[in-house]
């Protein structure tokens, strides 16, 4: 099994989550997260003074998958979440040795 965390721009979170539902993804945990890669942030200007946002508004989302699933997951994300810009995002995928279901105590990927 695959755990898969994409860090994405806000406005890409449903078709991204229309494109894991199409690969047969289906559950994800989403959180509100802020962050800066290579953009390290603009400046904005508020009632006239002028100020530096460097944390910039992200979605993180992540999903635990079998293996043979992990590389669909990986390219719908690609493909959903990219607009060609800087800040699209990134995708990291880590190993996951164990998963069980709390309510039945299922393990491995049946607890996925």
């Amino acid at each position: 099994m695959k755990l898969i965390i994409a860090i994405i721009k806000p406005f890409k979170l449903e078709e991204v989550k229309d494109a894991l539902a199409a690969v047969g993804v289906e559950g994800m945990t989403v959180t509100e997260v802020k962050g800066f890669g290579r953009q390290k942030g603009h400046t904005e200007i508020y009632r006239g003074s002028e100020y530096t946002v460097d944390f910039l508004p992200k979605v993180k989302i992540e999903i635990v998958v079998p293996d043979e699933v992990a590389g669909k997951a990986i390219e719908a994300i690609s493909k959903a979440a990219k607009t060609g810009k800087i800040g699209d995002g990134k995708v990291f995928v880590v190993p996951i040795e164990e998963a069980i279901r709390i309510r039945t105590e299922e393990r491995g990927d049946a607890a996925v």
